[in-house]
């Protein structure tokens, strides 16, 4: 594979290898309850430094997404899903990421999805196929 991998830090760190356990992991802050993402070292609601990451259930509904038929990298092989994916442990809770396993005109707004991984070297990359 040839596409860039994020650079590991010890805030990332727990997300971008969560996968290793089949565990997605998200900062979560002890003083306000919420979740976040991307991760940080301090949380953006409250300011609070208590965060630390936390597993979440890896389910979620598709919020928007597009199909793209250009093939802007090797690796993805069009036409591919991008999506905005929103996981169920609390309302805003976001990411981009892409939907797999599926044809991408079976893709739609609401659609319950459930994470899994694709590991390359040391990184495990969040996807989401349609939930069962």
């Amino acid at each position: 594979m040839t596409r860039k991998l994020p650079a590991l830090t010890p805030e990332n760190r727990a997300f971008w290898q969560g996968g290793a356990d089949k565990e997605l992991r998200m900062h979560h802050c002890g003083e306000c309850s919420r979740f976040f993402h991307p991760p940080a070292p301090i949380c953006p609601r409250c300011l609070s430094e208590d965060v630390a990451p936390k597993a979440v259930s890896g389910a979620g509904k598709v919020v928007t997404f597009t199909v793209n038929h250009q093939p802007w990298h090797a690796d993805l092989k069009d036409p591919y899903v991008v999506a905005i994916v929103e996981l169920a442990e609390q309302a805003g809770l976001r990411f981009v990421t892409n939907i797999v396993g599926m044809a991408p005109e079976d893709v739609f707004i609401d659609m319950p999805v459930s994470v899994c991984f694709e590991q390359v070297e040391d990184v495990w990359l969040p996807l989401f196929e349609k939930a069962a």
